[in-house]
């Protein structure tokens, strides 16, 4: 979905940090770029020939120490100013079930982002309740409105079952996320929480996937994930439901010029090819004259 949101060039940071699955691991690392507080050295450890950080995914581990740390600060500060700008914030949790290290203390330090495939005896297994998730979600929305007050958030739970963790495991997890962020958006008596939560609003994701694509040929090879027919079906109700209809026509010529930018020729040289590129760059710069951020790669 990520994806989608660059595709149509929106002003957009899809997981700055990779995926992060859990409510307290996300609560943590908005917390971190909210206040701006810097990765050290005690945040990271070396494993198999890189240096890793329990907060973030695997994907940003590195070989060389000093480069890890200045990429992960960079991070820290982008992602502030990110979220000191944003309109919106779209997050969607994964899952219930989290990973703890066994030497930390029975809190929300204690819980890791990634294993980084450290071995499994070294942390404990266990289900977040369905009251620490809220806790997590509001501390979420207090943290980033505490900076960016009229930011508006759009919850959803990810559509993809983790087996690993059994099929009835799945589903108890996905319920706890499901419930937690109901309670916290239809909150009505507290008065901390009056505020946040207006506007802030549930995109049923897992319950499209789960219900309206109930046959498995809106599924991936491996049966879990969805494919791009059902991708470009949630995209759908996504962008009918939380995308003004104003910017429907920007979008639609968007989409004509990424189309032509994919185009490929049989002969470049003819004169309707070399038209149809003149027409494809009048109407990038017509597009870039209004929006100068937007950038097509050709």
């Amino acid at each position: 979905m990520g994806e989608k949101f660059e595709y149509f060039k929106f002003q957009t940071a899809v997981n700055p940090f990779g995926i992060i699955f859990n409510p307290v691991s996300l609560e943590k690392l908005i917390r971190c770029c909210v206040e701006n507080r810097q990765f050290t050295e005690n945040d990271i450890f070396f494993h198999n020939e890189l240096w890793h950080c329990f907060d973030v995914h695997s994907a940003l581990s590195n070989s060389d120490k000093n480069t890890f740390l200045n990429s992960l600060n960079e991070l820290i500060n982008s992602t502030h100013q990110q979220l000191n700008d944003s309109t919106h914030i779209v997050i969607t949790l994964g899952t219930s079930w989290v990973y703890r290290l066994r030497q930390a203390q029975a809190d929300k330090n204690g819980i890791v982002a990634n294993c980084h495939k450290v071995p499994q005896k070294q942390f404990t297994k266990e289900l977040l309740s369905i009251q620490q998730i809220e806790e997590s979600i509001e501390s979420i929305i207090s943290f980033v409105q505490s900076v960016n007050p009229n930011c508006k958030f759009i919850f959803t739970v990810s559509p993809v079952r983790h087996i690993k963790d059994g099929f009835i495991e799945n589903t108890l997890s996905k319920s706890h996320l499901i419930a937690a962020i109901h309670s916290v958006l239809n909150q009505k008596f507290s008065t901390s929480l009056e505020l946040t939560t207006q506007n802030n609003i549930y995109f049923p994701a897992y319950e499209i996937m789960m219900d309206e694509l109930r046959d498995y040929r809106f599924y991936a090879e491996d049966m879990l994930h969805p494919n791009q027919t059902a991708i470009d079906y949630i995209w759908i109700k996504f962008f009918e439901n939380n995308i003004s209809e104003t910017e429907f026509g920007l979008m639609n010529e968007i989409c004509t010029i990424q189309k032509g930018l994919k185009h490929r020729p049989f002969n470049k040289n003819t004169e309707s090819h070399q038209k149809f590129i003149a027409d494809l760059k009048t109407k990038m710069t017509t597009i870039q004259k209004k929006l100068p951020f937007i950038s097509f790669e050709s």
